[in-house]
Formats: structure tokens, sequence, C-alpha cells
């Protein structure tokens, strides 16, 4: 396991982390040349299973290994995502004891020289995004950029991260509107703002007879009975009890309807009384995070998800690419992927009555649903593919080096 461990004390010195504008002078470069591949680290909080972290380890796995030499680093523990990619690739972990532990600095700093790291990603806003990039800079890394995915609350960024907009190079959208709203909400420059939309792998995510009969079985759902099912961690932005209430609608209509909740989280408790209440011990499964989403997706019939807020989460690529229609809330940028009448139905945040009644409607126009599904995999082949995420990465990081080490030479 290439897994490292970084307890080094910090040596006493005086380090003003606001004064940006020290922060943003030109420094002499440590890498005197361009080398190939770039080594590239991506500094998280943790990788536990999750939609952003399942897309990293992705996207890691997918680079050119001629382009990109990649690593994770974890401010905190590893989770049960980063303990797998460390199997594959460098992995540090436990470089913050608490919130306001700013000896992190040092810590990743001293990583980063030792490691000759060569461009910094951020993934996520909060802590990550700016001890992040006060260490880079600090270091001398030539790459600093900042991976976002998501609108709001919990993932906003804050008044202190705005701070280190002059030394970063780049903040990186997962879709066009969610670059738009970067730019007018968050107010980062647009010659900043790149657009990198998600992708995922369409050979693993896809359509299979056999696994949809299998899983069945396993988790004894009637063959014929419809399944709907929803793809999030437990947390109070997905707002499963909507979910919940959701399926009690759908239920009184379509009588054998079973549904399924993949996923983990702080809400379970929450989400299991709402379950009570509404009397769907027999018609709701928690399964709990899982490593086969692809298999459980291929055994559902119609996803839904309920969040107050997102970006372009990977659990309605994943599903679309499965021939599995979506009914989604319209927030962030899922009105792109989730087209009405052409790749599912997009309902206002809290609508329950809505989202029940087209998913009733899907579930029972076969035609209809087939042809969703059909199309919606189109659409994520031709926009949403691992391929041109990671290439997407690969050329904004190669190009915004090639400019530096340009400035650093003249």
């Amino acid at each position: 396991m290439n897994l490292i461990t970084d307890h080094d004390l910090i040596n006493s010195q005086a380090i003003d982390l606001f004064d940006v504008d020290r922060l943003d002078r030109p420094s002499q470069a440590r890498i005197s040349k361009p080398t190939k591949p770039i080594r590239t680290a991506f500094l998280l909080t943790s990788m536990p299973v999750g939609g952003a972290e399942t897309l990293l380890m992705n996207l890691v796995r997918g680079f050119d290994s001629a382009k990109i030499h990649p690593q994770l680093v974890c401010l905190k523990e590893p989770g049960l995502l980063g303990e797998e990619i460390a199997m594959e690739f460098p992995l540090a972990a436990h470089f913050i004891s608490s919130k306001w532990d700013i000896r992190v600095v040092e810590r990743l700093r001293r990583h980063f020289v030792r490691e000759q790291i060569e461009a910094v990603v951020t993934v996520g806003a909060g802590d990550k995004m700016f001890w992040g990039r006060i260490a880079a800079k600090l270091a001398r890394v030539p790459v600093i950029c900042s991976a976002l995915h998501s609108t709001g609350w919990p993932d906003g960024i804050g008044r202190a991260n705005r701070l280190l907009t002059k030394v970063t190079d780049a903040f990186i959208a997962v879709a066009q509107s969610h670059g738009k709203f970067l730019v007018d909400f968050e107010r980062f420059p647009e010659s900043k703002v790149a657009v990198i939309p998600n992708g995922i792998d369409t050979n693993r995510f896809r359509p299979d007879l056999e696994t949809r009969s299998r899983v069945r079985r396993e988790l004894n759902l009637p063959a014929t009975a419809p399944v709907i099912g929803i793809v999030a961690a437990l947390r109070p932005e997905k707002n499963h009890e909507m979910f919940i209430e959701v399926a009690a609608r759908v239920q009184r209509v379509v009588r054998d309807s079973q549904f399924l909740i993949i996923g983990e989280g702080p809400e379970r408790s929450k989400i299991e009384a709402a379950i009570a209440k509404h009397s769907l011990q027999y018609q709701v499964q928690m399964l709990g995070n899982r490593s086969d989403t692809q298999r459980l997706l291929a055994a559902i019939d119609v996803f839904a998800l309920t969040s107050h807020n997102e970006a372009n989460p990977v659990s309605i690529l994943e599903a679309l690419s499965t021939e599995v229609p979506v009914v989604s809330t319209r927030v962030g940028s899922i009105a792109e992927t989730v087209i009405d009448g052409e790749t599912g139905y997009c309902v206002e945040p809290g609508d329950a009555q809505a989202m029940a009644l087209r998913i009733q409607e899907l579930i029972l126009d076969s035609k209809k649903h087939a042809t969703l599904g059909q199309q919606g995999r189109k659409r994520v082949q031709e926009h949403g593919s691992l391929r041109s995420m990671v290439s997407g990465y690969e050329e904004l990081i190669a190009r915004i080096y090639a400019l530096k080490m340009k400035t650093f030479k003249t």
C-alpha cells in the first residue's frame, strides 16, 4: 500500500496566511524545466464512499501515465476509497489534527517539496481548498487549481477562500451552468474558470439483463416489480425524506413498486423514521455504501434524485449510462443532462407530488421508459464520458504548466 503518513512537527516561523499579495509575488520555480509526466497532487479531506470521491478515483485511474503522475493527499484519514486507491497510486494522509491546526500548511509544504509536486488540484471547497493552495504557493508549485463539485451549502466557497483567488491558476467547474455560477455568484474571474464536465466509464455502466435478474434475486425483489432507486450520501442536502414521501405517493398508485436507497451518512436515523412513518418497511431497502453500484443500477427502473443543491452529480450520469431514466429536482446543472421528455424529467425542489407523477408516468408507459433510457445512454456517451473528463484535466494542467515554465524562464 502506497500510504504515507506525515506526522512531522513544523519549525516555529511567522507566516501571515492572509498576506495574499506576498503569496502572489512571482518566485523562482523549483523546477527549472518542464518534465513529463507532470507530478500532480489531488488534495481533499478524505476519501469515503461518495460521488466526488468515486469521480476522483476514476479520474486518477484514467490518466495517461506519460502525461500525469498522480498522487492523492488527504488532510485526514484515507477513507474506504482512499485505502483502495492507495493500492495503485501514492496516497499521503493525516496532515491536520483539528480545524484550526495551522501547522497543516508546513506539513503540506514539506510534502509537496519532498515529492517534487508540479501541480496541486484541491478537490472541493472548505479547509482543503484554503490550506492546500497556501501550502502549494509556499512550496512554489507551478500549477495551482481548485476543482469544485457543488453550488452552495455545505460546499460554499467562503470569504477566506476567495482571498486566495490571486494565487489560483484555474477554478474547475463540472458543467457550463456551474461555470457561470462560479463567475456570477462566487465572483471568480471568467478567465480563470475552466469547465470540465464530469465523466463516467460507459463500458462499466451499461444495461445488463442477466445482472438485473441476479441482483433482484439477491435483494428479494419480484422480477416484474417497478424499482425506483437513489444513490446519494445520507446527508441533509440530499433530502432523502422527500424520496420517502415520493415513495409513499408512488406506492399508493403502483402497489407493487419497490425502492432502494444506496449510500450512508448521518441522516440514516431520520430516513428510517420517515420510512416507519409512511409504513414502507417492506417496500424500501437501505443498502448502505456499496462498491457494486453498476450492478444495482442495472436492477433499477427509474432513478430519482431529491437534492436541495447539486452541480453535475455522477450518480445521474451512471444511471443514464445504464439506460435508466432519471427524475430529479431542478438544481445546479442537472437540467443540462436530465432533459425533460428526452432523458428523464426535472421537477422543482421539494415538489414530491410532481416527482411521484413523473415516476408513475415512466413506470406505466414502457415505450416512453425505453426511449428515454436509450437517449440517456447516448447523451452520456457523447457528453459525459470518462475519457473526455480525463483529457480535459490533462490538457488544462499541461497548458498552465507550459505557460508557467515559459514565464519562469524569461
